[in-house]
């Protein structure tokens, strides 16, 4: 018999519908129960394309033995953390507060009130390495509620007080050097020889090759010698998938060889928007500038073919696993090149570094570390010759790999996730022109501002015509940018109203008298849910507060440009102390200092030239005079550079805006 996730929409739930735990979902009939019956709760998060949530409901979940205990002496409740990001990042805070850790599947246990008291991750079903089982944690936890009761109740207090305490403003003034302060911090934990930060396991960190990004452009050259050594060895490594396009999460090792192979919507934004970015800066080579292009395109295109709904959605994500196995969709043995491609299978063997042996678990992750122009140079082709060989090397590969099983793909859509997608699109179909990611991102803001605006706000998650209740600052935010960015794209104003409303909600909705923004409007967590830290991607706050800057230029409102100014100060003991947790934070306050606008009266002659220009602290608008308040009284054919309500003098040319820009920006990559 199904438990009641059957009547869910969450794919992650519904994988659970079947065991014989009798779950419950996040919400108030599971919290009556436990209240009721004095039982302690059993909180388990995780995501549909998670490996070890998969691993942990085959040994426990699904074990009848383990789900009458849980079922006797817990109220159990699933959640699909992507579907509640505030119900997992405030107990995932309460669990990292405990174990100096965390990680999905997280496995909280809650008092009735829903504070937490206990908590871990991963457990096997038999005592292993050091790690107790399963069945010793929920025993343990059983004895403990029925005989040690005062003990349980000061672990939630002091779990609690302690949440409470990290919710309090670490404000201040933001010194001059900050920037600099924050660089330095940065370039501690770079990784010199393989780029990145830090050891294994290794994520790309998005949010700070961002900030990375726009600090090479301001003329830091350190920070580009960073980004583009990371971008290179990204692309090379098997964190890139090599036939399908497209980057997996992260990967296991500090080469980028071996990933964890899921791949994330997020991921793949932000990395396109990136690529694409990168290749439009003057210090990049014809070489790397092609191959940035390259990977933008082909994630993109991966995006597009495997992760978008036919109503224009961009799904969630595409698990790790196949056939139970991790990664066996994505590797290669060498017998298996030599099938597919016959003749080519030698050459295309050192393309993509296949060996007999293999360099994981005796199968072949594919990279593509060996130079071109050495290849080339082998195979006696010349750059157009070699790329058409290369292509047609990974469409054979790529038809047999879709010959195997393939990985589940999480088909929700979420509206953060997708506001990251379409400022990709947006961005990248302008820099690059290429008119099919603009109109991809069209057909998705139509469809989200249809299907999931409801009642002034964004709602956060929607599957088959489903559209859950929840709406969360980052939906506001993120899809707000991208709105933004499909005005820029396009010069369509409705696009411009649409982030404006959405900033309008941010404002009305989520504005804590602290200064900062809450994360979640839900009353029933033992905290509020409010968190400035960069993930995977960036925070909330941090995307707000750079939406609210860029409006309030657009639409002449200081107070807005205030509120956002408020929520940056908010976080300065932090900025200072932490680049690495707060880049997208630090990316905000660039633009709330040193960002322009750039205001294009219509018609222009050099509209279609001005928009492949990469400018990351630069706001474009481009409309018929008079239809909003920074185009008022513009002249047709003028361009005005304006920052901080002082406008340049208006320019007709494209020589006479670079100069205005370079007296902005004297050390800024600036197109020439």
């Amino acid at each position: 018999m199904p438990n009641r996730l059957a009547k869910e929409s969450s794919p992650y739930l519904l994988q659970h519908a079947h065991n014989p735990v009798d779950w419950y979902p996040w919400g108030e009939e599971a919290f009556a129960k436990a209240r009721a019956e004095n039982k302690p709760i059993f909180l388990s998060v995780g995501y549909a394309t998670c490996h070890w949530c998969h691993v942990m409901e085959r040994e426990s979940f699904e074990d009848p033995e383990v789900a009458q205990f849980l079922n006797a002496h817990f109220v159990p409740i699933k959640v699909d953390r992507e579907e509640r990001p505030d119900v997992d990042q405030v107990y995932m805070s309460a669990l990292q507060a405990m174990t100096g850790s965390g990680g999905w599947p997280m496995n909280m246990f809650l008092m009735p009130d829903l504070r937490p008291f206990f908590g871990g991750t991963y457990w096997p079903p038999e005592d292993r390495q050091g790690f107790p089982s399963f069945r010793r944690v929920l025993a343990g936890v059983h004895n403990a509620w029925l005989h040690q009761q005062k003990e349980v109740l000061e672990n939630a207090e002091q779990l609690t007080t302690y949440l409470q305490d990290q919710l309090k403003p670490r404000g201040g003034a933001l010194p001059d050097d900050l920037h600099s302060t924050a660089l330095a911090g940065l370039s501690r934990i770079f990784d010199p020889a393989h780029g990145g930060f830090g050891g294994a396991p290794k994520f790309p960190q998005s949010p700070a090759l961002g900030y990375l990004l726009t600090q090479a452009w301001l003329g830091h050259e350190a920070a580009w010698k960073h980004l583009q050594l990371t971008l290179d060895r990204m692309a090379e490594g098997g964190l890139y998938d090599q036939v399908g396009g497209g980057f997996h999460r992260y990967t296991v090792d500090h080469i980028w060889r071996v990933p964890h192979f899921e791949k994330m919507l997020y991921d793949n934004a932000q990395l396109a928007r990136l690529y694409a970015a990168a290749s439009r800066m003057p210090q990049a080579s014809l070489e790397q500038a092609r191959r940035y292009q390259r990977i933008a395109q082909e994630t993109l295109d991966y995006v597009l073919r495997e992760l978008t709904g036919p109503e224009g959605g961009f799904w969630s994500a595409q698990d790790a696993d196949s056939e139970g196995v991790e990664g066996k969709f994505y590797v290669w043995q060498a017998e298996e090149f030599r099938r597919v491609l016959g003749a080519e299978a030698e050459a295309a063997m050192l393309l993509f570094g296949v060996s007999e042996a293999g360099n994981w678990e005796h199968t072949n992750v594919l990279e593509r570390r060996i130079p071109d122009a050495a290849l080339m140079q082998h195979l006696g082709l010349g750059p157009e010759a070699f790329e058409r060989w290369v292509q047609s090397v990974r469409h054979r590969l790529y038809a047999a790999r879709q010959q195997r099983t393939p990985p589940l793909t999480d088909d929700k859509v979420l509206a953060d996730w997708n506001g990251l997608m379409l400022r990709a699109l947006a961005d990248v179909g302008r820099w690059l022109e290429e008119p099919r990611y603009i109109e991809a991102a069209r057909k998705n803001a139509a469809f989200v501002m249809q299907e999931m605006y409801r009642d002034g706000l964004l709602r956060h998650s929607w599957r088959q015509g489903q559209l859950k209740p929840q709406a969360y600052l980052s939906d506001q935010a993120h899809y707000g940018l991208g709105l933004l960015a499909l005005f820029e794209a396009t010069g369509e104003v409705g696009w411009l109203e649409g982030a404006r409303q959405l900033a309008e909600a941010i404002l009305t909705h989520f504005k804590e008298p602290t200064g900062a923004f809450r994360d979640s409007l839900d009353q029933t967590l033992p905290v509020v849910a409010l968190d400035a830290y960069d993930g995977p991607y960036p925070s909330g706050n941090a995307v707000a507060a750079e939406l609210l800057f860029r409006l309030a230029a657009l639409y002449e409102r200081p107070d807005w440009h205030q509120a956002a100014l408020t929520t940056v100060e908010s976080n300065a003991q932090r900025l200072l102390h932490n680049a690495f947790g707060f880049p997208a934070m630090l990316q905000a306050h660039l633009v709330g200092t040193l960002g322009s606008e750039l205001a294009v009266a219509a018609p222009a002659a050099m509209m279609d030239a001005l928009r492949s220009w990469f400018l990351p602290l630069t706001t474009l608008i481009y409309g018929p005079p008079n239809t909003l308040p920074v185009l008022q009284s513009r002249q047709p054919g003028r361009a005005y550079l304006c920052q901080h309500g002082a406008c340049r003098l208006p320019v007709d040319r494209l020589e006479q805006l670079r100069g205005e820009l370079q007296a902005i920006y004297p050390s800024a990559s600036i197109p020439g």
